[in-house]
């Protein structure tokens, strides 16, 4: 499997889309805590990496819309969102959630690892 044939990889598009898509909410997150709902959240260099990271995403998203049925597309991202955020979470953020709610997140993990594998 070549180098551009993994980056094709619908899998690996909705992972790295997910991603972009959390790290922009994460910074959106920072970004309106810091300057509140204000022009000046609007006006600085992090709020056009929020843009431009999101527009990078929306069009990987498109790829796998295009390459993948739709109601796998769906699950994908819906499971992918559930684990980038919460990952991420914890790790950034210190954010702790009760054992069933880690419940709920490993039957995600499951979910896309299922529909990741089948055809």
């Amino acid at each position: 499997m070549s180098a551009l044939s993994w980056l094709k990889s619908p899998v690996v598009v909705v992972v790295g889309t997910q991603l972009l898509f959390t790290i922009g909410d994460l910074m959106a997150r920072a970004n309106m805590r810091k300057h509140g709902f204000t022009a000046a959240a609007f006006l600085n260099f992090s709020f056009l990496i929020y843009i431009v990271s999101r527009q990078v995403a929306t069009v990987g998203q498109l790829y796998v819309l295009a390459t993948v049925p739709i109601g796998k597309t769906v699950a994908l991202y819906g499971a992918g969102s559930i684990i980038m955020g919460n990952i991420l979470g914890v790790l950034l953020l210190g954010d702790l959630l009760s054992m069933r709610s880690y419940a709920g997140i490993a039957l995600a993990i499951l979910a896309f690892t299922v529909m990741s594998l089948g055809k």
